[in-house]
Parts: C-alpha cells; structure tokens; sequence
C-alpha cells in the first residue's frame, strides 16, 4: 500500500499536501514529447536564421527588415525557452517549484504579446508601403521603428507584468497542492489585448491592403488595354492579384487557425472538461504560431533563401560578407 501510494503522489514525502499523479499511457505521452520537441527546435532554428540573415547582411538593415528581426527575436524565445517549459508543463505533476512556474508564465505572456504586436506593426508597415508609397520612406524611417520596437517590448514586459501581478506578489498562491504550476489572470483583459484587437487591426489594414492591390491592378490592366497589349499581360496581372490573395489570406488565415480554437475554447469554459492532453495541444497550438512567422514573413523572400545558403555553407565567414547583394 505505502509503495501505491508514493506512486500515486508527485512528491512522495508530503503525503497531506503533495498533489496526486495522473496517470498518463506511455505511447501518448511519448508522442506529446517527440511532437513538441521537434517543434521547438524547428521554431528556435527558423527564427535563428532570420536573425542572423537581417542582422549580418547590411542590405538587408531596413525598417521593414527590423520588424521582421524583432519578430523572430520573439518567436525565437518562444521555441528557444517557452516551448521546453511547456513541454515540462505537460508532465502530470509541476516539478520546478513556484519560482519557476511564474517566470515560465511571465517569459510566455511576453514573448507571445511581443509576438502578436510584432504582427500587428508588420501590418501597418505594408500598409503604408502599398497604400501610401510615395510618403512611405519620410512616414517609415529607421529611427521611428527603432522606437516603435523599443517601445513594443517594453509594453510587453509591462503587460506580462501587469497581468501576473497577483502571481508574481505570492508565487504559488492559487496552487491548491504541491506538484501544480496554476496562474490567475484576468482572461477579459487578456482575451482583449492578446486577441480582439491585434486580430481586428491585421485584418481592418490587410483587407485594406487587399482592396488597393486590386485596383491598382486593375488600373494597370485598363492602362494595358489603352496601349493594346492587353493580351500579352493580362494573365502576368491576374497573377499578381491572386499572388496577393494568397498571401494576404494565408497570413490572416494561419493567425486565426492558431488563436482562435484556444480563445474560443477558454472563453467558452470547456477548458475546464476538454482535459489536460487536449488543453496542452491549445496552448501549444498558439505556440506554434511562432514556428510558421519565419515561414510566411521570411521564406517567401529571395533574400531570405539567398542567406540561408550563405550561412548553411559558412560563406558568411568570409570578409566582406556582410556586403554581399542578395537581391
């Protein structure tokens, strides 16, 4: 009975106060691992390459550029720090105390909110780039980002601050057990900031965007037909419209697959009775966001593909590397 029970406990020696162990089939917890593991290194070394390509190669030192580094800085803490300590989190019992439980929570909250801002600053950047383009470069400088960033990451530090305030003064405090890593924080606020409106404004400026691409393209293809080569163009022009509807659709549409099972879900309460296998595929499903950015932000540049050659075969290691054109 005495060996059941230590089994049965997360921390054997406090048998009044230690929290009961689930049990957990071995196969599906050797899938959960594998799974997760393999998408936190993929995150940590998509994110790495951004950050290397952007910040070696001085052609590539541009404010669009510099949002996309800030950008996978975020996601590159995702997949380098956060992802491992929600793969511990998915153990039946928490096992790093409560320090390390808050300061999990703490990097999670910031790193994703830096994440989803990054986003919705990318957005506001296109959006003056194609709807604006004549003031875009006195509009967009260099400094203004630079700002734009500093201040984004100070605010998510703030944010992450703010709404693990109650954790944070007594770490621990809403465990009912020893072997829990719970938080409380305010889901209206967070559902607010973290989700209605950075996706409200992706989508407000993308569509606005999508509407102006559209009828310079067709301003184009009128023009065509004045000058009578409408036939010769006409399909490189339907190209570029459905280029754009791609795009703009896939960004839109991954951030929605991402974030918006997990919300619906917490929003709804079943959270609560979906049980615990299915709660951590949610919150590693927002995580997961962060391995798909360098995908849809980066991956669909020439520039990026270029570099990445560069760096895979250590050509970044010569001199003058740092000059070399890839556009």
């Amino acid at each position: 009975m005495e060996t059941l029970e230590e089994i049965a406990l997360c921390f054997p020696q406090l048998l009044n106060s230690s929290c009961k162990k689930p049990t957990r089939p071995h196969s599906e917890a050797l899938i959960i691992y594998i799974l997760m593991s393999c998408v936190s290194l993929l995150t940590a070394s998509l994110n790495l390459l951004v950050i290397v390509s952007i910040s070696h190669f001085r052609q590539l030192h541009t404010p669009t550029n510099l949002l996309l580094l800030s950008l996978a800085v975020s996601d590159f803490l995702i997949g380098l720090v956060v992802m491992p300590f929600q793969i511990l989190a998915t153990e039946p019992c928490w096992l790093l105390g409560d320090l390390l439980c808050v300061f999990y929570n703490l990097l999670a909250f910031t790193t994703t909110f830096a994440s989803v801002v990054n986003m919705v600053l990318i957005s506001v950047d296109r959006y003056v780039a194609i709807c604006d383009p004549l003031c875009y470069s006195t509009k967009i400088t260099q400094r203004r980002v630079q700002l734009c960033v500093l201040l984004l990451w100070v605010f998510s530090v703030f944010y992450a601050f703010v709404i693990l305030f109650d954790n944070l003064k007594q770490p621990g405090r809403f465990n009912t057990c020893y072997g829990e890593c719970i938080i409380s924080v305010n889901g209206a606020v967070d559902l607010i900031l973290s989700f209605i409106i950075p996706i409200s404004a992706i989508i407000i400026l993308y569509m606005r965007v999508f509407v102006v691409a559209v009828s310079q393209a067709r301003s184009m293809r009128s023009h065509v037909a004045a000058v009578k080569l409408h036939r010769s163009l006409t399909v490189t022009v339907q190209r570029s419209e459905l280029k754009a509807a791609r795009t703009l659709g896939v960004v839109v549409a991954v951030f929605l697959v991402c974030y918006i099972p997990p919300y619906c879900v917490t929003l709804s309460g079943y959270n609560l009775t979906i049980g615990a296998s299915a709660n951590d595929f949610l919150v590693f499903l927002v995580l997961s966001n962060s391995c798909l950015n360098p995908v849809i932000y980066a991956f669909l540049y020439l520039w990026f593909r270029k570099s990445v050659k560069l760096i895979v075969t250590l050509q970044i290691l010569q001199p003058n590397s740092r000059d070399t054109c890839l556009k």
